[in-house]
């Protein structure tokens, strides 16, 4: 199925004019980058790239979209798009890289015909995965190396479902609870139950006064937690807080015996409840079993567990949700013509002009300390720290160059939040963890 009508007509329409003057065959470059990060983050994490790459194969107009479009498009146009196969180059920077403001992220060479009409796809892409990486990776990084559980998916589309719980897992999460990202990507699944398993097994006559607390509920309970062991084996994770927490753990390791894999919690103060858990198990002899906790966590909420007693953090809503991953707020702008550097003056939204190369700048230890975006083609600013190049090459005439895999992308997510200052994993407000200087086709800072 084609992708291409996944965009908004203005690219269309741009194109039909740009075909009747003649200017749809100049030689451009489209460059994607965030004028700003959003408010209290300090840096960003640039996902989607693989995604969009692999997607211009499927950008094409066949018979279905052609006939979609001949209401508002001339014939020559159609027949444009009839033929229309991305054939250029793309270049950026590699995914799970760190970004910056005025990070050149993705740049697209090519025609302005064969460029112009990627705007929308690049930015449903990166907008979307990036926000979702950066604040992945930061509830990674309050969780300090414990294991964390994507499992968003009934909170936003299907489709972004899938694509969210890749970036997180790029961002360093274990996986996800969404099995067509497993199928899709390669993420691992992850999952038991819900309440509504425990509850099922509900059996006799209504409770009088509608208490459902006691001797029944706990044997409700124990055919719930040993139909799921039967199915799953003692490592699996039982969910302890459909009744009363205390007899549910009780339950759990009378059903499932010490060597019970995880319970997990999804409600109430969950800092108080962990360690009442703890405690409970460790007198139980379960003292391996792991504690699983999950209910509207974010990473202010799981920097808040920190010191608790928790193994595994279960995060829906506050990752593939605006309130937790706002936009990334990138943007598409056409910065050169033919050779000649092209540029936005409007008021805040300003774009610098040109083709661009960056490379990064890091002390002998590893710490970086600047990030540094230059004139693509001229020699590459000259400095006594350690230099690493960040532009590299994705797509050449049409086709993919750069090494995809996600877990290529994981390890660089790793490497990136490693090399920042002490103080750039912070999740109080602040600038951004090193800054970026533009430079001109003179060597002058812009």
């Amino acid at each position: 199925m084609t992708v291409a009508l996944l965009t908004d007509k203005y690219e269309l329409t741009m194109l039909a004019a740009a075909l009747r003057d003649g200017t749809a065959h100049r030689r451009t470059t489209f460059e994607v980058f965030a004028r700003r990060l959003p408010e209290g983050r300090r840096y960003g994490i640039v996902a989607g790239t693989a995604r969009f790459v692999e997607t211009l194969a499927d950008f094409t107009f066949d018979d279905t979209a052609l006939q979609s479009l001949s209401d508002f498009l001339d014939n020559d146009t159609l027949e444009y798009l009839a033929d229309y196969r991305f054939r250029g180059d793309v270049d950026g920077y590699a995914e799970g890289e760190l970004y910056f403001p005025g990070s050149p992220v993705l740049a697209v060479h090519g025609t302005f015909g064969e460029c112009v009409v990627l705007e929308t796809l690049a930015l449903s892409i990166f907008n979307h995965d990036t926000a979702i990486a950066s604040a992945a990776a930061r509830m990674a990084s309050a969780a300090d190396g414990r294991t964390l559980i994507e499992m968003g998916s009934r909170r936003t589309h299907e489709q972004a479902a899938v694509a969210a719980a890749r970036a997180a897992y790029l961002a360093g999460f274990a996986g996800s609870s969404n099995l067509e990202a497993q199928r899709r990507h390669g993420v691992p699944a992850l999952g038991t139950s819900a309440h509504a398993f425990t509850l099922v097994h509900a059996s006799g006559p209504a409770v009088p006064g509608g208490d459902l607390l006691g001797p029944r509920t706990s044997e409700w309970e124990k055919a719930a937690f040993r139909a799921q062991v039967d199915a799953l084996g003692v490592g699996t994770t039982l969910l302890v807080d459909t009744y009363d927490i205390t007899e549910g753990v009780a339950n759990a390791v009378e059903v499932a015996g010490p060597d019970l894999g995880a319970v997990r919690i999804d409600s109430g103060d969950l800092g108080v409840l962990a360690r009442q858990v703890r405690a409970q198990l460790d007198g139980l002899g379960a003292t391996k079993t792991r504690i699983v906790v999950s209910g509207d966590l974010d990473e202010f909420a799981i920097a808040g567990l920190r010191s608790e007693p928790v193994d595994i953090y279960g995060v829906g809503t506050s990752v593939v949700t605006g309130s937790g991953a706002p936009t990334a707020s990138m943007v598409y702008k056409l910065v050169e013509v033919d050779g000649i550097p092209v540029e936005k003056r409007s008021l805040h939204k300003e774009s610098h002009g040109g083709r661009k190369s960056a490379m990064r700048l890091a002390k002998p230890s590893g710490t970086v300390v600047e990030e540094i975006v230059y004139p693509a083609g001229e020699p590459a600013p000259q400095s006594d720290l350690v230099a690493r190049d960040l532009t590299v090459p994705l797509v050449e005439k049409g086709e993919p160059v750069a090494d995809l895999s996600l877990a290529a992308a994981r390890d660089r997510v790793v490497a990136g939040l490693e090399s920042l200052p002490w103080d750039g994993l912070k999740l109080s407000r602040g600038e951004p963890a090193i800054p970026t200087r533009m430079l001109s086709a003179a060597g002058r800072g812009a």
